[in-house]
This record gives structure tokens, sequence and C-alpha cells, in this order.
């Protein structure tokens, strides 16, 4: 596949998600533009920090994927996936990868709707608050929350790489699922490592957010 190939790729698969975006009714305030456009920043710079081609397979270690599970639980599951998908996206095109950058967008949106789905409609966390006497329920919920998302990127992560190797890089079957195989632990290393940062951050950045008032209304308070 040619470099302008997977840019079209990439465009339409932007479009795609951006189209389903405006379908779920999703508006965006200003202020959730902006902590959309930090948490990208964010997703950016953690994925600059990684460990890279692990094995040779191009499969990195990294802690980008903490931000788009935390805009999830912030917000909601668009505006996380949103979050991930440009932030990780970018960063795959500015290391030279546009091959990457096409599935990262979905991926990343994926981890965003599950995440997303499971904080509010699950277990309803922007109605609840750390509570004494059930920190244990609080600290499960956010941290199931959090798992849910970076959990299925453990499959569908060298699922969609398996595809993304044969038929963008044109890899052989044998390599194709050698590289998938290395990418289904690192993905794993990664989702665990990301949930324990999401988890953390979470609790010391929404009773903080929602102070300030910048967290959508219905947000619990501390």
């Amino acid at each position: 596949m040619t470099t302008t190939q997977m840019w079209i790729l990439f465009g339409a698969v932007a479009a795609a998600i951006l189209v389903f975006s405006a379908l779920t009714h999703k508006k965006f305030t200003v202020r959730e533009i902006a902590l959309i456009g930090v948490m990208a920043a964010l997703s950016y710079v953690a994925y600059l920090l990684r460990i890279p081609n692990v094995f040779g397979t191009k499969s990195s270690f990294h802690l980008g994927n903490t931000f788009t599970a935390l805009t999830a639980l912030l917000l909601d599951g668009v505006s996380g996936g949103l979050a991930g998908a440009i932030g990780l996206s970018l960063a795959d095109i500015t290391a030279g990868d546009p091959g990457y950058a096409v599935t990262t967008f979905l991926l990343k949106f994926i981890i965003g709707l599950v995440c997303g789905t499971v904080a509010h409609r699950v277990f309803h966390l922007k109605d609840k608050k750390d509570e004494a006497g059930h920190h244990g329920r609080y600290l499960a919920a956010v941290t199931a929350a959090s798992f849910s998302g970076l959990l299925v990127n453990v499959f569908t992560d060298p699922f969609i790489g398996y595809f993304r190797d044969r038929y963008v890089f044109g890899m052989t079957p044998d390599i194709s699922a050698v590289f998938m195989k290395v990418a289904s632990g690192v993905t794993l290393v990664n989702s665990i490592l990301s949930c324990v940062c999401c988890v953390v951050l979470y609790l010391v950045l929404r009773p903080a957010l929602a102070h300030a008032g910048l967290l959508p209304e219905g947000s619990a308070r501390h």
C-alpha cells in the first residue's frame, strides 16, 4: 500500500468515527474540547517516552493509553476515544509510521468507547464519589471501568494488527503471526500499567476538576 493510500485510509477512518460521534448526538462544550486536547497531548508525550521496537516487531511499551481511559472516565466514551485516537495516531505519524496510525485511530477510539460505557452506564461514576465506608467499592468500580477498554485492546490490537501487517505492510502469514504474539504480550503489559496510572490519576484529578467546574454537569463533587 502506498503512502497516499495510507493517508486516504486514515482520513476515511477518522471521518467514519467523527460521523459516529455526530450520530450519537454528542455535543462538546468548550471545556470538554480543551480537556480532550490536553489529554491528546499527554497521550502523544507518553508515547514519545516509550520503549520502542520490542523484539524488532514495532511494538512498544508505553503509557499512552492511560489518557484514553482517563478521559473516558472523566467525560465520556466518545471524548476518551477521540483523545486517544488523535494523540496516539499523531504520534505514529510523527514517528514515521503512518500505516500504524490508521489502526491506532480505530483501536484507541474503541478503548474510549468501552471504558466510557462501563464507567457511566454500568457503574454510573458521574453520580458517585469516594465516600467514607465505601472506598473499596468505589476503587473497584474505577478500576473495572478503566481496565475494561484496556482489556478489550489486548485482543483487538493484535487481531487488527495481524491484518494490517498482512495487507498493508505485505508481511507473510508466518511473520504476521509472530508479530501478533509479541503484540499480545506487549499490549497486556501496557494495559496493566496504563490501568494503574489511570486509576491513580482519576482519584487525584476528578475531585479537583469537579470542584473547579471543569467536568460535565452531574459529576459528583467531593
